[in-house]
C-alpha cells in the first residue's frame, strides 16, 4: 500500500465517531428494538392463546418453536442475500417479512394459521444480524466494544417496552391488538429505509469504491471532520499489490495458499448457499465457525473472548443452588439473567469481528440459525421435564450446556478487541498467524 492510500478503517479513525454513526445506531437499534418484541411477545401470547383455543402445553410450546424453526431458516438465507447484494437489500426484505406477517397474525382465524404466521415471523427476524453487522461496519476499531454494547441495549429496550404495552392492552384489548400493536415498530425501519447508507466496507469490498467514497463524505460532511488525503484502496487491492510485489511472508506460501490469497476478489459476487459454507469451513475459519456454532447454540474478556468464558461459568454458578435452596430462586434467577444477557451481548459483539466482510452476516447468520437449535428444543424439552415432575434434571441439563459454551470460548483463535476488521479469508488467516 503507498503512502498516499488509506483504507476503510483508516478513514474511520480519522473521521472518528460522531452524528454520522449515531443515526445509524438509531435506526439499526429500531430494528433490535422490535426484534426483541417480536421474541418476547411469545410470552404473553402464549399462555393466552392457550386459554382461547383450548390449546395443551406442547401445542402453546409448538407456537414459540415455529419461531425458531423460521428463524434458522431466515438467519442462514438472509445471511447470504446480504453478502451477495448488500446489506440495505438484506434488511429491507427482512423488515418487510416480519412487519406484514406480525400484523397478519393478529387475525389468525384459527391456530395453524397462527403458526403459520408466526414462522415467517421469524423467518424475517432471522435477518437479525444483518441490522448489526451493518452498524458495527460504520463504527471505529477503537470505540466498537463500547457502542456494541450500547447497541445491545436496545435489545432491553425492547423487552421493558413490550411488557409495558403487554400489561396495559391484554386485560384490556387482549392477544389481538398485542400482536398488531407489536409489529408497528418494525414498519418504521420501512418508513425511513431511503435514508439508510449502504455499508462502504462492502461497497469497497465490490469494486465499487466511487460509492464507498459518497459514504465516506457524507460522514465527514455530518461529523464535522475530513477524510484522510489520499486514495481509498480495499483490502483486495493491498493483497493483489502483495502478489505483485511479494515480501518475505507472501514468499513462504506455498501456491495454494497464494490462490487462496486471490480468491477473494471474485468471491463477494459469486457465493451461494453451499460455497458460502464451504468458506465458513475452510481451513482458515473453521475452527473460529465451529467453536462460535457451539457458543451460540446456549446463548438463551481482558478482551472478549475471557469476558464471555467468565460469565457462563458465573451463569451456570448461579443457577447451581437452584437445584436444592428454592428460597433463593427469585435471586438467583436474576443472576442467571443478567449473565444470559452480557453473555448475548458480547457474542454478537465477537461473532461479526472474526469474519470477513466477504462472508460476515453470513457467519453470524449460520451461527444464529444453530442458536435457533437450541430455542426451538429448549420449550419442548423444558416443558416436558418440568410437567413430568423432572425440574432438577432440566436445570442440570442447562448447567452442562453453559459449561461446554464456557469451554469452547477458551479455544478461540484469536482476540478482536481494538483490531481492525477484516475484508478477506486470508486477511483473517495472517490475523491468527499473528495471534499464535
Amino acid at each position: 500500500m503507498g503512502d498516499d492510500d488509506y483504507t476503510v478503517d483508516d478513514a474511520l479513525v480519522t473521521l472518528g465517531f460522531g452524528k454520522f454513526q449515531l443515526l445509524v445506531l438509531v435506526y439499526a437499534g429500531i430494528g433490535w428494538i422490535s426484534e426483541a418484541m417480536e421474541m418476547m411477545l411469545l410470552s404473553f401470547v402464549g399462555p393466552a392463546v392457550q386459554s382461547a383455543w383450548k390449546l395443551s402445553s406442547h401445542q402453546e410450546s409448538f407456537i414459540t418453536s415455529v419461531v425458531f424453526a423460521g428463524m434458522l431458516i431466515g438467519a442462514y438465507s438472509w445471511g447470504i442475500v446480504s453478502d451477495q447484494h448488500g446489506r440495505r437489500k438484506g434488511f429491507l426484505i427482512t423488515a418487510i417479512v416480519t412487519s406484514t406477517s406480525g400484523f397478519l397474525s393478529a387475525f389468525s382465524p384459527n391456530y395453524f394459521s397462527l403458526l403459520l404466521f408466526r414462522s415467517l415471523v421469524g423467518l424475517g427476524l432471522g435477518g437479525g444480524p444483518v441490522l448489526s453487522s451493518w452498524f458495527l461496519e460504520f463504527v471505529p476499531a477503537p470505540n466498537r466494544g463500547t457502542w456494541m454494547v450500547i447497541f445491545s441495549a436496545f435489545w432491553t429496550i425492547g423487552t421493558i417496552f413490550e411488557a409495558s404495552l403487554a400489561w396495559i392492552v391484554m386485560p384490556r384489548l387482549g392477544w389481538r391488538w398485542l400482536l398488531a400493536l407489536s409489529s408497528l415498530p418494525t414498519s418504521l425501519l420501512l418508513l425511513f429505509y431511503k435514508m439508510t447508507p449502504e455499508s462502504p466496507r462492502y461497497l469497497c469490498l465490490k469494486g465499487r469504491t466511487t460509492e464507498a467514497m459518497n459514504v465516506l463524505e457524507t460522514i465527514a460532511r455530518l461529523n464535522g471532520t475530513k477524510l484522510p488525503s489520499g486514495t481509498l484502496i480495499s483490502d483486495n487491492q493491498i493483497e493483489l499489490q502483495k502478489i505483485d510485489n511479494p515480501s518475505e511472508d507472501t514468499v513462504l506460501l506455498s501456491p495454494r495458499e497464494n490462490d487462496e490469497v486471490e480468491t477473494p476478489k471474485g468471491m463477494g459476487s459469486n457465493l451461494g448457499g453451499i460455497s458460502s459454507l464451504k468458506v465458513l469451513l475452510s481451513p482458515n475459519l473453521a475452527r473460529s465457525t465451529l467453536l462460535l456454532w457451539a457458543v451460540f447454540f446456549d446463548r438463551e474478556v481482558p478482551g472478549y473472548k475471557l469476558q464471555r468464558c467468565f460469565y457462563c461459568e458465573f451463569c451456570r454458578a448461579t443457577r447451581a443452588p437452584l437445584v436444592c435452596r428454592s428460597n433463593l430462586t427469585t435471586s438467583l434467577l436474576f443472576g442467571a439473567r443478567v449473565c444470559i444477557t452480557v453473555t448475548f451481548t458480547v457474542v454478537y459483539i465477537y461473532a461479526p469481528e472474526i469474519y470477513p466482510t466477504s462472508v460476515r452476516t453470513t457467519g453470524v447468520g449460520v451461527a444464529s440459525s444453530v442458536g435457533r437449535i437450541g430455542g426451538m428444543l429448549c420449550p419442548l424439552v423444558a416443558v416436558g421435564l418440568v410437567h413430568g415432575c423432572h425440574q432438577t434434571i432440566a436445570v442440570l441439563l442447562f448447567e452442562i450446556v453453559a459449561l461446554v459454551s464456557g469451554i469452547c470460548v477458551m479455544f478461540f483463535p484469536f482476540e478482536t478487541m481494538g483490531q481492525e476488521l477484516q475484508d478477506t479469508v486470508s486477511s483473517v488467516k495472517q490475523t491468527d498467524n499473528a495471534e499464535t
